[in-house]
């Protein structure tokens, strides 16, 4: 089968020909639909985060359809839509039991750690498959994946309350999904911070209170729209100093700043006047858990999240035109969010 693949750290991802992975008696076979672009791959393939060992298969972002089963599946069939839950974990360890597999020592990220959906067919244990409603697109499905389930449970961790309101800093795949769940879940306002104004414009139309970076301080205009006040919950999506600084200073008194966006570089924070003198809170967000995703599916078959014009662009599955959107990401430029139909 094809395969793109990452074959040297700072290196454009290749096309390779590669075996269609054997099941075990657990897993599942899948022919990929689509496999979503994510600006997490960006950072997989500059080595800002580790990824090992190589070469590798991208793609964390799946949904497909289920091709073969091993002996042992019950909770799947060949011919079901699925899309997949990326971290495969070993399900006994202390994390795993306390519904925290995102620290499972023996864990696995599809795409990073083992082969990925950048490719004609992936196998997966059965566990990380969940049915896909027919309601819902496999582009969108592969995307609800990463991108919406990470901003749901940075939302989560945020204990975001109905009536506060909300900060997204950065409005690509993961800021829409952030600003529509937490209308979702209550929050009175939702600003929606970019420097690109279509993207702040299709926030808008979302719900959003739109505040373009490039045309005033954000935390400013923030300031200026909670008079004076600012708001209880921040998440910044991008992973850039400035915005993660800026997210910790449009907080209001008790606000919490939660940080989602990958960054080699560190936060400075004005200890007493932005932290201690607000009793404000940083928190860390990472990644996403099996038992939020059923939500989060529900909330896309309702319509109450709407990805159909999220995804913005498809590409087939071509190495030139996955390292073009590469590019394009990794210097903020392009689509909202790319997927391949392979």
């Amino acid at each position: 089968m094809k395969a793109v693949r990452l074959v040297q750290i700072g290196h454009p991802v290749q096309m390779q020909d590669v075996p269609v992975p054997d099941i075990g008696e657990r897993d599942v076979l899948v022919r990929v639909r689509a496999a979503g672009i994510c600006h997490s791959d960006v950072h997989y393939r500059a080595g800002t985060s580790p990824v090992k060992p190589l070469p590798v298969t991208l793609g964390h972002e799946v949904a497909g359809v289920v091709e073969a089963v091993g002996s042992q599946v019950t909770s799947v069939k060949v011919g079901e839509r699925v899309c997949l839950h990326y971290l495969v974990t070993c399900g006994d360890c202390y994390y795993c039991a306390s519904g925290h597999e995102q620290f499972c020592p023996r864990g696995e990220m599809i795409g990073k750690h083992r082969d990925g959906g950048y490719a004609e067919y992936i196998a997966v244990p059965a566990r990380n498959a969940l049915h896909l409603p027919d309601e819902i697109p496999f582009e969108q499905g592969a995307i609800l994946m990463c991108s919406s389930a990470t901003s749901l449970h940075a939302l989560r961790k945020s204990r975001l309350q109905a009536g506060e309101t909300v900060a997204v800093f950065g409005t690509g795949g993961l800021g829409m999904s952030a600003i529509q769940l937490a209308r979702a879940m209550g929050a009175l306002d939702v600003y929606a911070v970019d420097i690109n104004a279509d993207k702040v414009a299709l926030a808008h139309k979302h719900g959003a209170v739109p505040v373009n970076a490039s045309q005033c301080d954000p935390v400013a205009d923030i300031l200026r729209l909670t008079h004076g006040r600012g708001v209880d919950v921040a998440l910044e999506v991008i992973g850039l100093p400035q915005t993660m600084r800026q997210a910790v200073q449009s907080v209001a008194v008790f606000g919490r700043a939660v940080m989602v966006g990958i960054s080699g570089m560190p936060l400075e924070i004005d200890t007493y006047r932005e932290l201690l003198g607000k009793e404000s809170e940083v928190i860390g967000s990472d990644d996403h858990l099996l038992q939020e995703l059923p939500l989060l599916l529900e909330y896309a078959r309702r319509g109450v999240l709407d990805l159909s014009d999220v995804v913005t662009r498809s590409v087939p599955l071509d190495a030139n035109a996955i390292n073009q959107t590469l590019d394009d990401l990794e210097h903020f430029r392009g689509q909202v969010r790319t997927v391949i139909t392979p």
